[in-house]
């Protein structure tokens, strides 16, 4: 065994035979414990292998994505960011990974990446960008963190903080608790799942590369220096939304500070390269004449999260004024009435969501709860399979699935879902009404 690799082990707090019976683990579907940075071309301790980060990606980034209320329907403006990451990603540490790059229609700012190169930022902070250079330096930032394996690194900490039990974890949620817990009485799956919370080393290292990827665009690093200083002045002036930029990207004057002097100083001669402010402003032009709207819908979720439904609903319907056919809008506003128990009205807007982005399956889940509450059994099955149809894996799906068929008495379709659904989930609430429903009807004895 190499002794670097020896020594990475120790550095979280591991004997030579701890390290020895960890890497020993492959046969159990754990990779060799010791991996060469691309980066730093330094031994860094790595119990998840290149291929499990794409397939964590695969499985996980597109339940992100819907509950971000999907991809931007502006597809020029998609296309642009994807180019820009793209001409970005050509320049990295590792060009094979498969990388994309979308705009989601969340309102918070945001950008954020999976560890196999999938990599969104929010219309949010699109609105807060002035310019190309700065859109890449925040594609840069998050490309820097899949280069180095930021959220490789964290699971591997969290594996080995557990002892290798239960093989990989996924790391917490960072909407926050009270986003979460409503999220769950939905039987949404859960936001933010496998978001790594970045340490300051983490982002001292992303910003780094990041500037460095910018520089090798041929991008002005000032871009860099003016996105530090939005995200300061956004923390002081507009804090609600940015906290999940701030949980899981801590940002600090030090940051700042830094980026200022690198600018001088390393890339001084990268100064004056184009900013791309036209070319930004043409492109975001549609985002940026829904300003107004997205901003209600910032006050009215800041709201929701306090749990003040009634006021959150109030702004939801001044967005919906200026914006009548804004999908996150209308599902916001579904949501709302949801947690209001207004599930007649929850249904309304969730269905005029279905019609304006009909491939996006947030709203089919919203419908199909309210469907349930309602006591429309064959309403909520149609909404809920058409759900899984375009995003399977909620396991949520399959048990509302099965008390949709329940509710129609068709026992042994019902039977079929539960059963389907205790593959996923042995505890909590679900489980145990799935398991007792099949211990009823003679499926277990």
């Amino acid at each position: 065994m190499h002794e670097d690799c020896v020594a990475v082990g120790r550095k979280y707090g591991m004997t030579r035979r701890d390290f020895l019976w960890i890497t020993s683990m492959s046969a159990a579907g754990f990779v060799t414990g010791c991996a060469t940075s691309a980066v730093t071309g330094r031994p860094q301790l790595m119990l998840v292998s290149e291929d499990q980060e794409i397939t964590i990606d695969k499985q996980n980034s597109p339940h992100q994505f819907s509950a971000d209320y999907g991809t931007i329907q502006d597809k020029a403006l998609n296309d642009y960011v994807n180019q820009t990451g793209k001409k970005i990603a050509a320049r990295t540490h590792r060009t094979h990974m498969p990388y994309s790059f979308r705009v989601v229609n969340a309102n918070y700012v945001n950008a954020y990446a999976f560890p196999g190169g999938s990599i969104a930022c929010t219309r949010g902070i699109l609105l807060s960008l002035e310019n190309e250079a700065e859109l890449a330096a925040l594609l840069g930032h998050e490309l820097g963190h899949v280069n180095a394996r930021h959220t490789a690194q964290q699971m591997s900490k969290g594996v080995l903080i557990q002892a290798v039990v239960g093989g990989l974890s996924a790391l917490a949620g960072t909407r926050g608790a009270t986003y979460g817990q409503l999220a769950s009485e939905l039987g949404m799956i859960s936001v933010g799942a496998l978001l790594a919370s970045y340490s300051r080393d983490n982002e001292r290292e992303a910003d780094a590369l990041g500037m460095e990827y910018m520089f090798r665009a041929r991008y002005s690093p000032k871009g860099m220096v003016r996105l530090m200083d939005m995200l300061k002045g956004l923390s002081k002036y507009k804090p609600s939304t940015i906290e999940l930029m701030f949980a899981t990207h801590p940002m600090s004057e030090e940051r700042y500070q830094t980026a200022v002097e690198t600018s001088r100083s390393k890339y001084k001669s990268a100064e004056n390269l184009p900013l791309y402010r036209e070319r930004y402003m043409d492109h975001t032009a549609k985002v940026r004449a829904l300003k107004p709207a997205i901003e209600e819908m910032q006050k009215g979720e800041k709201e929701m999260m306090q749990k003040k439904f009634s006021n959150a609903e109030a702004y939801f319907e001044k967005a919906l004024k200026l914006a009548p056919n804004d999908y996150t809008g209308l599902v916001m506003m579904s949501t709302c009435k949801l947690f209001q128990k207004k599930y007649k009205e929850g249904i309304t807007y969730a269905e005029k969501a279905q019609q304006v982005y009909p491939q996006q399956a947030h709203a089919y889940h919203l419908s199909g709860f309210a469907k349930i509450k309602t006591k429309n059994s064959e309403g909520a099955y149609q909404e809920f399979s058409t759900y899984e149809k375009l995003l399977p894996g909620n396991p949520n799906t399959i048990f509302f699935k099965g008390y949709a068929q329940e509710g129609m008495q068709h026992i042994e379709k019902a039977a079929s879902e539960y059963q389907r659904y205790l593959e996923f989930v042995r505890q909590g609430e679900k489980a145990k009404y799935a398991y007792m429903r099949l211990k009823k009807w003679g499926y277990y004895k």
